[in-house]
């Protein structure tokens, strides 16, 4: 570990452990794993990770932060958020992550206000503040501590320490919500998730490293690394039965290849046009 990683790393305990207690948003993913990692180091039984089991998340991506929560010691407990109850977030605007997370810390604060917890902490990076984020502004008004943010990590930094530090995900492919694979309009619903879901799993078990399942009406856009576009094509005829079998009836390979929040390109822009 180089001494500027170092830096931010002890920025990053002593930030943590300005809090008596604190609550971790946990989602599996590298940068709330680090953030539930330190905070059980630092705290120990003060520190509670919660994972969101609702449907938008993976049932992979679930058993995971389970597997990891064991595997070292940190308090771990599953809740259900209620985002799918919601007509705002059915509707699946721009801003359709605003509905999530606000869901998801309005119930982190009701658990902390009844356990006593001082702070809700989540995994927020550097590097996610230029990108199109509707969850922060719900992380704000809900008073949502970033501390990778106030030690200045970068997705890089993070995954550099999390090997350091021997987390087992620590180079965990970037696993956004399930509805993030939905074009914004169109309608989420349980069914349409667990479609997507069942056709990501097609992938994940021909050995697909990073990848997104796009879903547009019948048609599946799979996004997979360049580098495993003549896999796909030697899959070809598996891939298309396997994944028109989730109810899609078109199959299609996208060019351009694995990119994360492609449905966003455009979308920043757009927005700020006066």
């Amino acid at each position: 570990m180089d001494q500027v990683l170092k830096e931010k790393y002890d920025r990053l305990r002593a930030g943590i452990s300005t809090f008596g207690s604190v609550i971790v948003a946990f989602s599996g993913g590298v940068d709330s794993s680090l953030v539930a990692f330190v905070a059980g180091q630092e705290l120990g039984e003060k520190s509670l990770a919660v994972t969101s089991g609702s449907v938008s998340l993976k049932r992979s991506d679930l058993l995971l932060t389970q597997h990891l929560a064991k595997a070292w010691g940190i308090q771990h407990e599953v809740i259900v958020t209620d985002e799918l109850n919601n007509t705002s977030y059915q509707e699946n605007p721009v801003d359709r992550c605003y509905y999530c997370k606000t869901s998801l810390y309005k119930m982190l604060a009701e658990l902390g206000l009844q356990r006593g917890y001082q702070a809700i902490l989540n995994g927020t990076n550097c590097d996610d503040l230029g990108d199109h984020r509707p969850g922060l502004l719900a992380a704000s008004q809900h008073d949502v501590i970033s501390p990778l943010v106030d030690a200045g990590f970068t997705k890089a930094d993070i995954r550099n320490l999390s090997a350091y530090l021997g987390l087992e995900n620590a180079q965990k492919p970037q696993a956004a919500c399930l509805s993030s694979r939905v074009p914004y309009g169109t309608k989420i619903s349980v069914s349409l998730l667990s479609q997507v879901e069942s056709a990501e799993s097609v992938l994940s078990s021909l050995g697909f490293s990073q990848f997104r399942v796009r879903h547009h009406g019948d048609v599946a856009r799979l996004e997979i690394g360049k580098e495993e576009f003549r896999m796909a094509l030697e899959q070809a005829e598996e891939l298309q039965t396997k994944i028109q079998a989730c109810g899609y009836r078109f199959v299609t390979l996208d060019l351009a290849g694995f990119r994360s929040g492609s449905l966003n390109e455009g979308l920043i822009t757009v927005q700020h046009v006066s």
